[in-house]
């Protein structure tokens, strides 16, 4: 399955925007991406079919990503902490479409 990407990366300045973003497998994410997530300005953002966003942010002191569908229309997303581990588990079985309840824990935050 594919997904499109956007991201940044503080250390080598890439950026790809989400207009812009490029086409790439959960494998490749998984393996080319998440290690790239270094840097607290660092984020990731997985398109599904839908457009639906899944945005991953690190937390580098605390040794974790905060994971979460935003909703712009309620200025709201659905989100939580994921180790290393449980992230990558995530990524290896990424849904088609992003939808809160096939994610445990998220729990619905106001911006």
């Amino acid at each position: 399955m594919h997904y499109r990407v956007y991201y940044f990366f503080a250390r080598s300045q890439e950026v790809v925007s989400s207009a812009s973003a490029v086409e790439m497998s959960a494998r490749a994410i998984r393996e080319r991406l998440l290690p790239r997530l270094q840097s607290e300005d660092d984020y990731l953002g997985i398109l599904d079919a839908d457009d639906q966003i899944l945005q991953i942010l690190v937390e580098p002191e605390r040794e974790r990503y905060w994971v979460e569908i935003p909703l712009d229309a309620a200025k709201a997303s659905y989100g939580r902490h994921m180790s290393l581990a449980e992230l990558n588990d995530l990524l290896a079985a990424l849904p088609r479409l992003f939808e809160q309840d096939q994610i445990p824990g998220l729990r619905y935050r106001p911006w």
